[in-house]
């Protein structure tokens, strides 16, 4: 790259001096040097040649000195534009005034042209680690901006309605998801098969950030575009399971589970691939860890086999899922929030609506990991059937 540089002197003989010391550096395209005899010239310079990355200036000239000048340089509000000032010994307090306005480096007359060529030199350097630097933030604002678009992206596609079906009286469900990035890999979903099954799932995708946001955008469509053809549970999973593993080129794989509620019996059958055991709160208050069966996690073979289960909720009685990032926070003692302290933050929550219960539990979850950074992300997903 050519540095182009400015130098501003009233000096005439300094062209031709400059011109003559540095003609091999001019001839092979290393220095490209631009003169002005004044700050006002400089100023015009510098907006025809907007690559102009060094300026060399002096500080006693007509029209505008090199101070001023240095000023008005200021206001380009250009950090990989240089200024050095060269002036004479005796005007120390100008250089001074210089250096606090901002100037680079100093060089005093008569000019040394071994020091300046260093100077010179020098200075390149730090312009080009400044744009360097500049690139690298571009790069880190631009995914920055990313990573905002998918996070809109992701958010948009998961419910975010509630109540979300308001003439069905027969059951209640809410959810929540945060992430521990911009993005994260958790997802939940729920939506009607047809007047009297409601299917909901909660996922949890290996992984963090943009990667393990795509494949969890991949597996919530694949189970909710199955759940909608009416497949039992532990088909859906393996349907999705097999396109998961075909189309998974990093080894990612997702834990889930997917229920179906038949409204008007209290029924739920279900499919665990991988997932945290569900929690039930009775309707007399009773809160228990249940045991289901589990099979193996999607998008690792695409041969596994998934198993179908049931129980029946009565009236009042609230099903809970969440994922890992609840159970598995830690604290500043390195202790895991856990499936016991789970299950006591539920006792005594029989009387709240559902949103409620999820708050409360994702609050106690950010009150226990007070102090320290969000590892996982957490969601939690409760349905009271009515």
């Amino acid at each position: 790259m050519i540095e182009k540089i400015l130098v501003v002197d009233d000096e005439t003989d300094l062209e031709l001096l400059i011109k003559q010391k540095f003609r091999k550096q001019i001839r092979e395209g290393e220095f490209n040097f631009v003169f002005a005899g004044n700050g006002l010239e400089a100023l015009a310079k510098l907006i025809e040649q907007p690559d102009i990355s060094i300026i060399l200036t002096d500080i006693n000239m007509p029209e505008m000195d090199g101070l001023t000048l240095l000023l008005k340089v200021n206001e380009f509000k250009n950090p990989s534009l240089k200024v050095v000032i060269v002036s004479a010994y005796g005007d120390m307090d100008n250089i001074r005034t210089a250096m606090n306005r901002g100037a680079y480096d100093f060089l005093t007359k008569p000019v040394d042209f071994t020091d300046l060529e260093i100077t010179i030199k020098k200075t390149i350097e730090e312009v080009g680690q400044l744009r360097k630097s500049l690139q690298e933030h571009k790069k880190l604002v631009s995914i920055e901006r990313d990573l905002n678009i998918a996070r809109d992206i992701q958010l948009a596609i998961l419910p975010k309605v509630f109540p979300p079906f308001p003439d069905k009286k027969e059951f209640d469900i809410f959810g929540f998801m945060t992430a521990a990035k911009s993005v994260g890999g958790d997802f939940f979903d729920f939506f009607l098969i047809d007047e009297n099954r409601l299917g909901f799932v909660v996922g949890d995708v290996s992984g963090k950030g943009v990667p393990a946001a795509i494949f969890m955008a991949v597996s919530r469509t694949l189970i909710r575009a199955t759940g909608l053809k009416g497949m039992p549970p532990a088909e859906c999973l393996a349907y999705a399971n097999r396109l998961l593993k075909n189309e998974s080129t990093s080894s990612m794989f997702v834990t889930v589970f997917y229920g179906i509620l038949d409204i008007r019996t209290g029924v739920v059958e279900y499919s665990n691939g991988g997932h945290n055991q569900p929690v039930i709160i009775k309707n007399d208050g009773t809160v228990e860890m249940m045991s289901v069966p589990s099979s193996m996690v999607l998008g690792i073979t695409d041969d596994t086999v998934y198993e179908t289960g049931s129980f029946k909720m009565s009236s009042g009685d609230i099903f809970i899922l969440y994922t890992d990032g609840v159970t598995e926070a830690f604290n500043k003692s390195d202790e895991l929030y856990s499936e016991a302290r789970l299950i006591e933050t539920l006792k005594g929550s029989k009387n709240h609506n559902i949103s409620e219960i999820v708050k409360t539990v994702v609050d106690d979850v950010y009150n226990f990991s007070k102090d320290v950074p969000q590892t996982d992300d957490i969601t939690t997903l409760a349905l009271i059937y009515n």
